[in-house]
């Protein structure tokens, strides 16, 4: 369908460190594995998706998040006949740079590094992870990836600006990433749409009928299935409906991808960087069905106060380690120590917790300033 727009091997620019040839794979599947392999993709398990990571046993965290995401993602780069390889790495590294608490944590973070005149994005701190933090091979610090790659952990979400910071500007500021990281935003939109509905009907937060109220497409989906399956359970029920929503919005993205490349008139990978706005994209009838979910997501499951209550718990929890370990910056794990000889504190103490799992936060701070 879009082959010719696909990543191939003669486009890649290589690493930052030469390195030979595999034997059996190709430079983006040692990439995938790297990250695969990586301690900050392990820690995902214990991050926070929605619900706490850790204190319940059915709800998604920020890996199983991730997984779901490259699923959605492969498949649509599989039908749109791009390089599903550089897909999945892509995917399984895009919430690589997550701290914990999930984006309460990510906020909590970045105000405190504004106090330095600096700041905490986690699709920038992800790359920090693969190029300095990792440190699982004795010729160079990181995991040493494909430039293709590290772009694409930095622009999946949003372009480098032109006139972007001197750490940037070797990721081509002012164009647009290739069509394989476009993919990855709307298919993470998508994961978490559905997947977290998922979670909130589960919880007893969102009920069918609130479903479709708020999701006029899914008012015909849940009709359907009650005249289908008038004795199955209700969780069974909404696993029917849930499944043709993944479905439609996924194929919203291939039709609305295609249609948009179509027009572009884009013949090669390069050509994808110099169009104006990002080819890939959703339906207008996808778009809108995506829309209505996350209005109803954010009205009846981010905000119920018992979630609010423990994040804003959590946050404190979080700040009161990071100014403890600001006056106290030999309390940091071993492995952040060394950086101190050439780091300012607030950086070494940010990276610090950025890597925590939402337990390991819990247990450091009953460690540092008791219960």
């Amino acid at each position: 369908m879009l082959g010719r727009l696909r990543l191939g091997p003669s486009h890649l620019q290589g690493r930052r460190f030469p390195e030979s040839p595999h034997p059996y794979r190709n430079d983006l599947q040692r990439d995938r594995d790297r990250i695969i392999h990586s301690r900050a993709f392990r820690r995902l398990e214990g991050k926070t998706q929605v619900f706490a990571a850790g204190r319940y046993d059915h709800f998604r965290n920020r890996l199983t998040h991730t997984i779901e995401v490259a699923q959605i993602a492969r498949t649509v780069a599989a039908t749109l006949e791009l390089n599903e390889e550089y897909t999945e790495t892509l995917a399984l590294a895009h919430d690589l740079g997550h701290p914990p608490l999930g984006h309460v944590g990510e906020k909590a973070l970045n105000r405190q590094m504004q106090r330095f005149g600096a700041s905490f994005e986690h699709n920038l701190h992800a790359l920090r992870i693969v190029d300095e933090l990792e440190e699982r091979y004795a010729r160079f610090h990181g995991l040493n990836l494909t430039f293709e790659v590290r772009e694409g952990i930095v622009k999946h979400s949003r372009e480098v600006p032109a006139e972007a910071p001197p750490s940037l500007r070797e990721f081509l500021p002012g164009k647009r990433p290739l069509l394989e990281a476009q993919i990855i935003d709307l298919a993470d939109e998508i994961s978490y749409s559905t997947a977290d509905l998922d979670d909130a009907v589960n919880a007893g937060l969102i009920t069918m009928p609130q479903i479709a109220e708020a999701v006029p497409f899914a008012a015909a989906l849940v009709d359907q299935v009650d005249t289908q399956f008038p004795g199955s359970a209700e969780r069974i029920r909404f696993w029917e409906v849930q499944r043709q929503l993944i479905n439609v919005l996924t194929g919203g993205l291939i039709e609305g991808t295609a249609q948009a490349a179509k027009s572009s008139g884009v013949e090669m990978p390069e050509d994808v960087r110099e169009v104006n706005d990002r080819i890939a994209r959703m339906t207008p009838q996808s778009e809108e069905i995506k829309a209505q979910l996350k209005l109803l997501l954010s009205e009846g499951f981010y905000s119920f106060a018992k979630l609010v209550e423990e994040r804003t718990f959590a946050v404190a929890k979080m700040n009161a380690v990071f100014e403890y370990l600001l006056d106290h910056p030999e309390r940091v794990s071993a492995g952040y120590r060394e950086a101190l000889e050439t780091m300012p504190a607030y950086r070494v103490v940010c990276d610090y917790v950025a890597g925590m799992t939402d337990g390991y936060l819990d247990r450091v701070h009953r460690e540092l300033l008791g219960s």
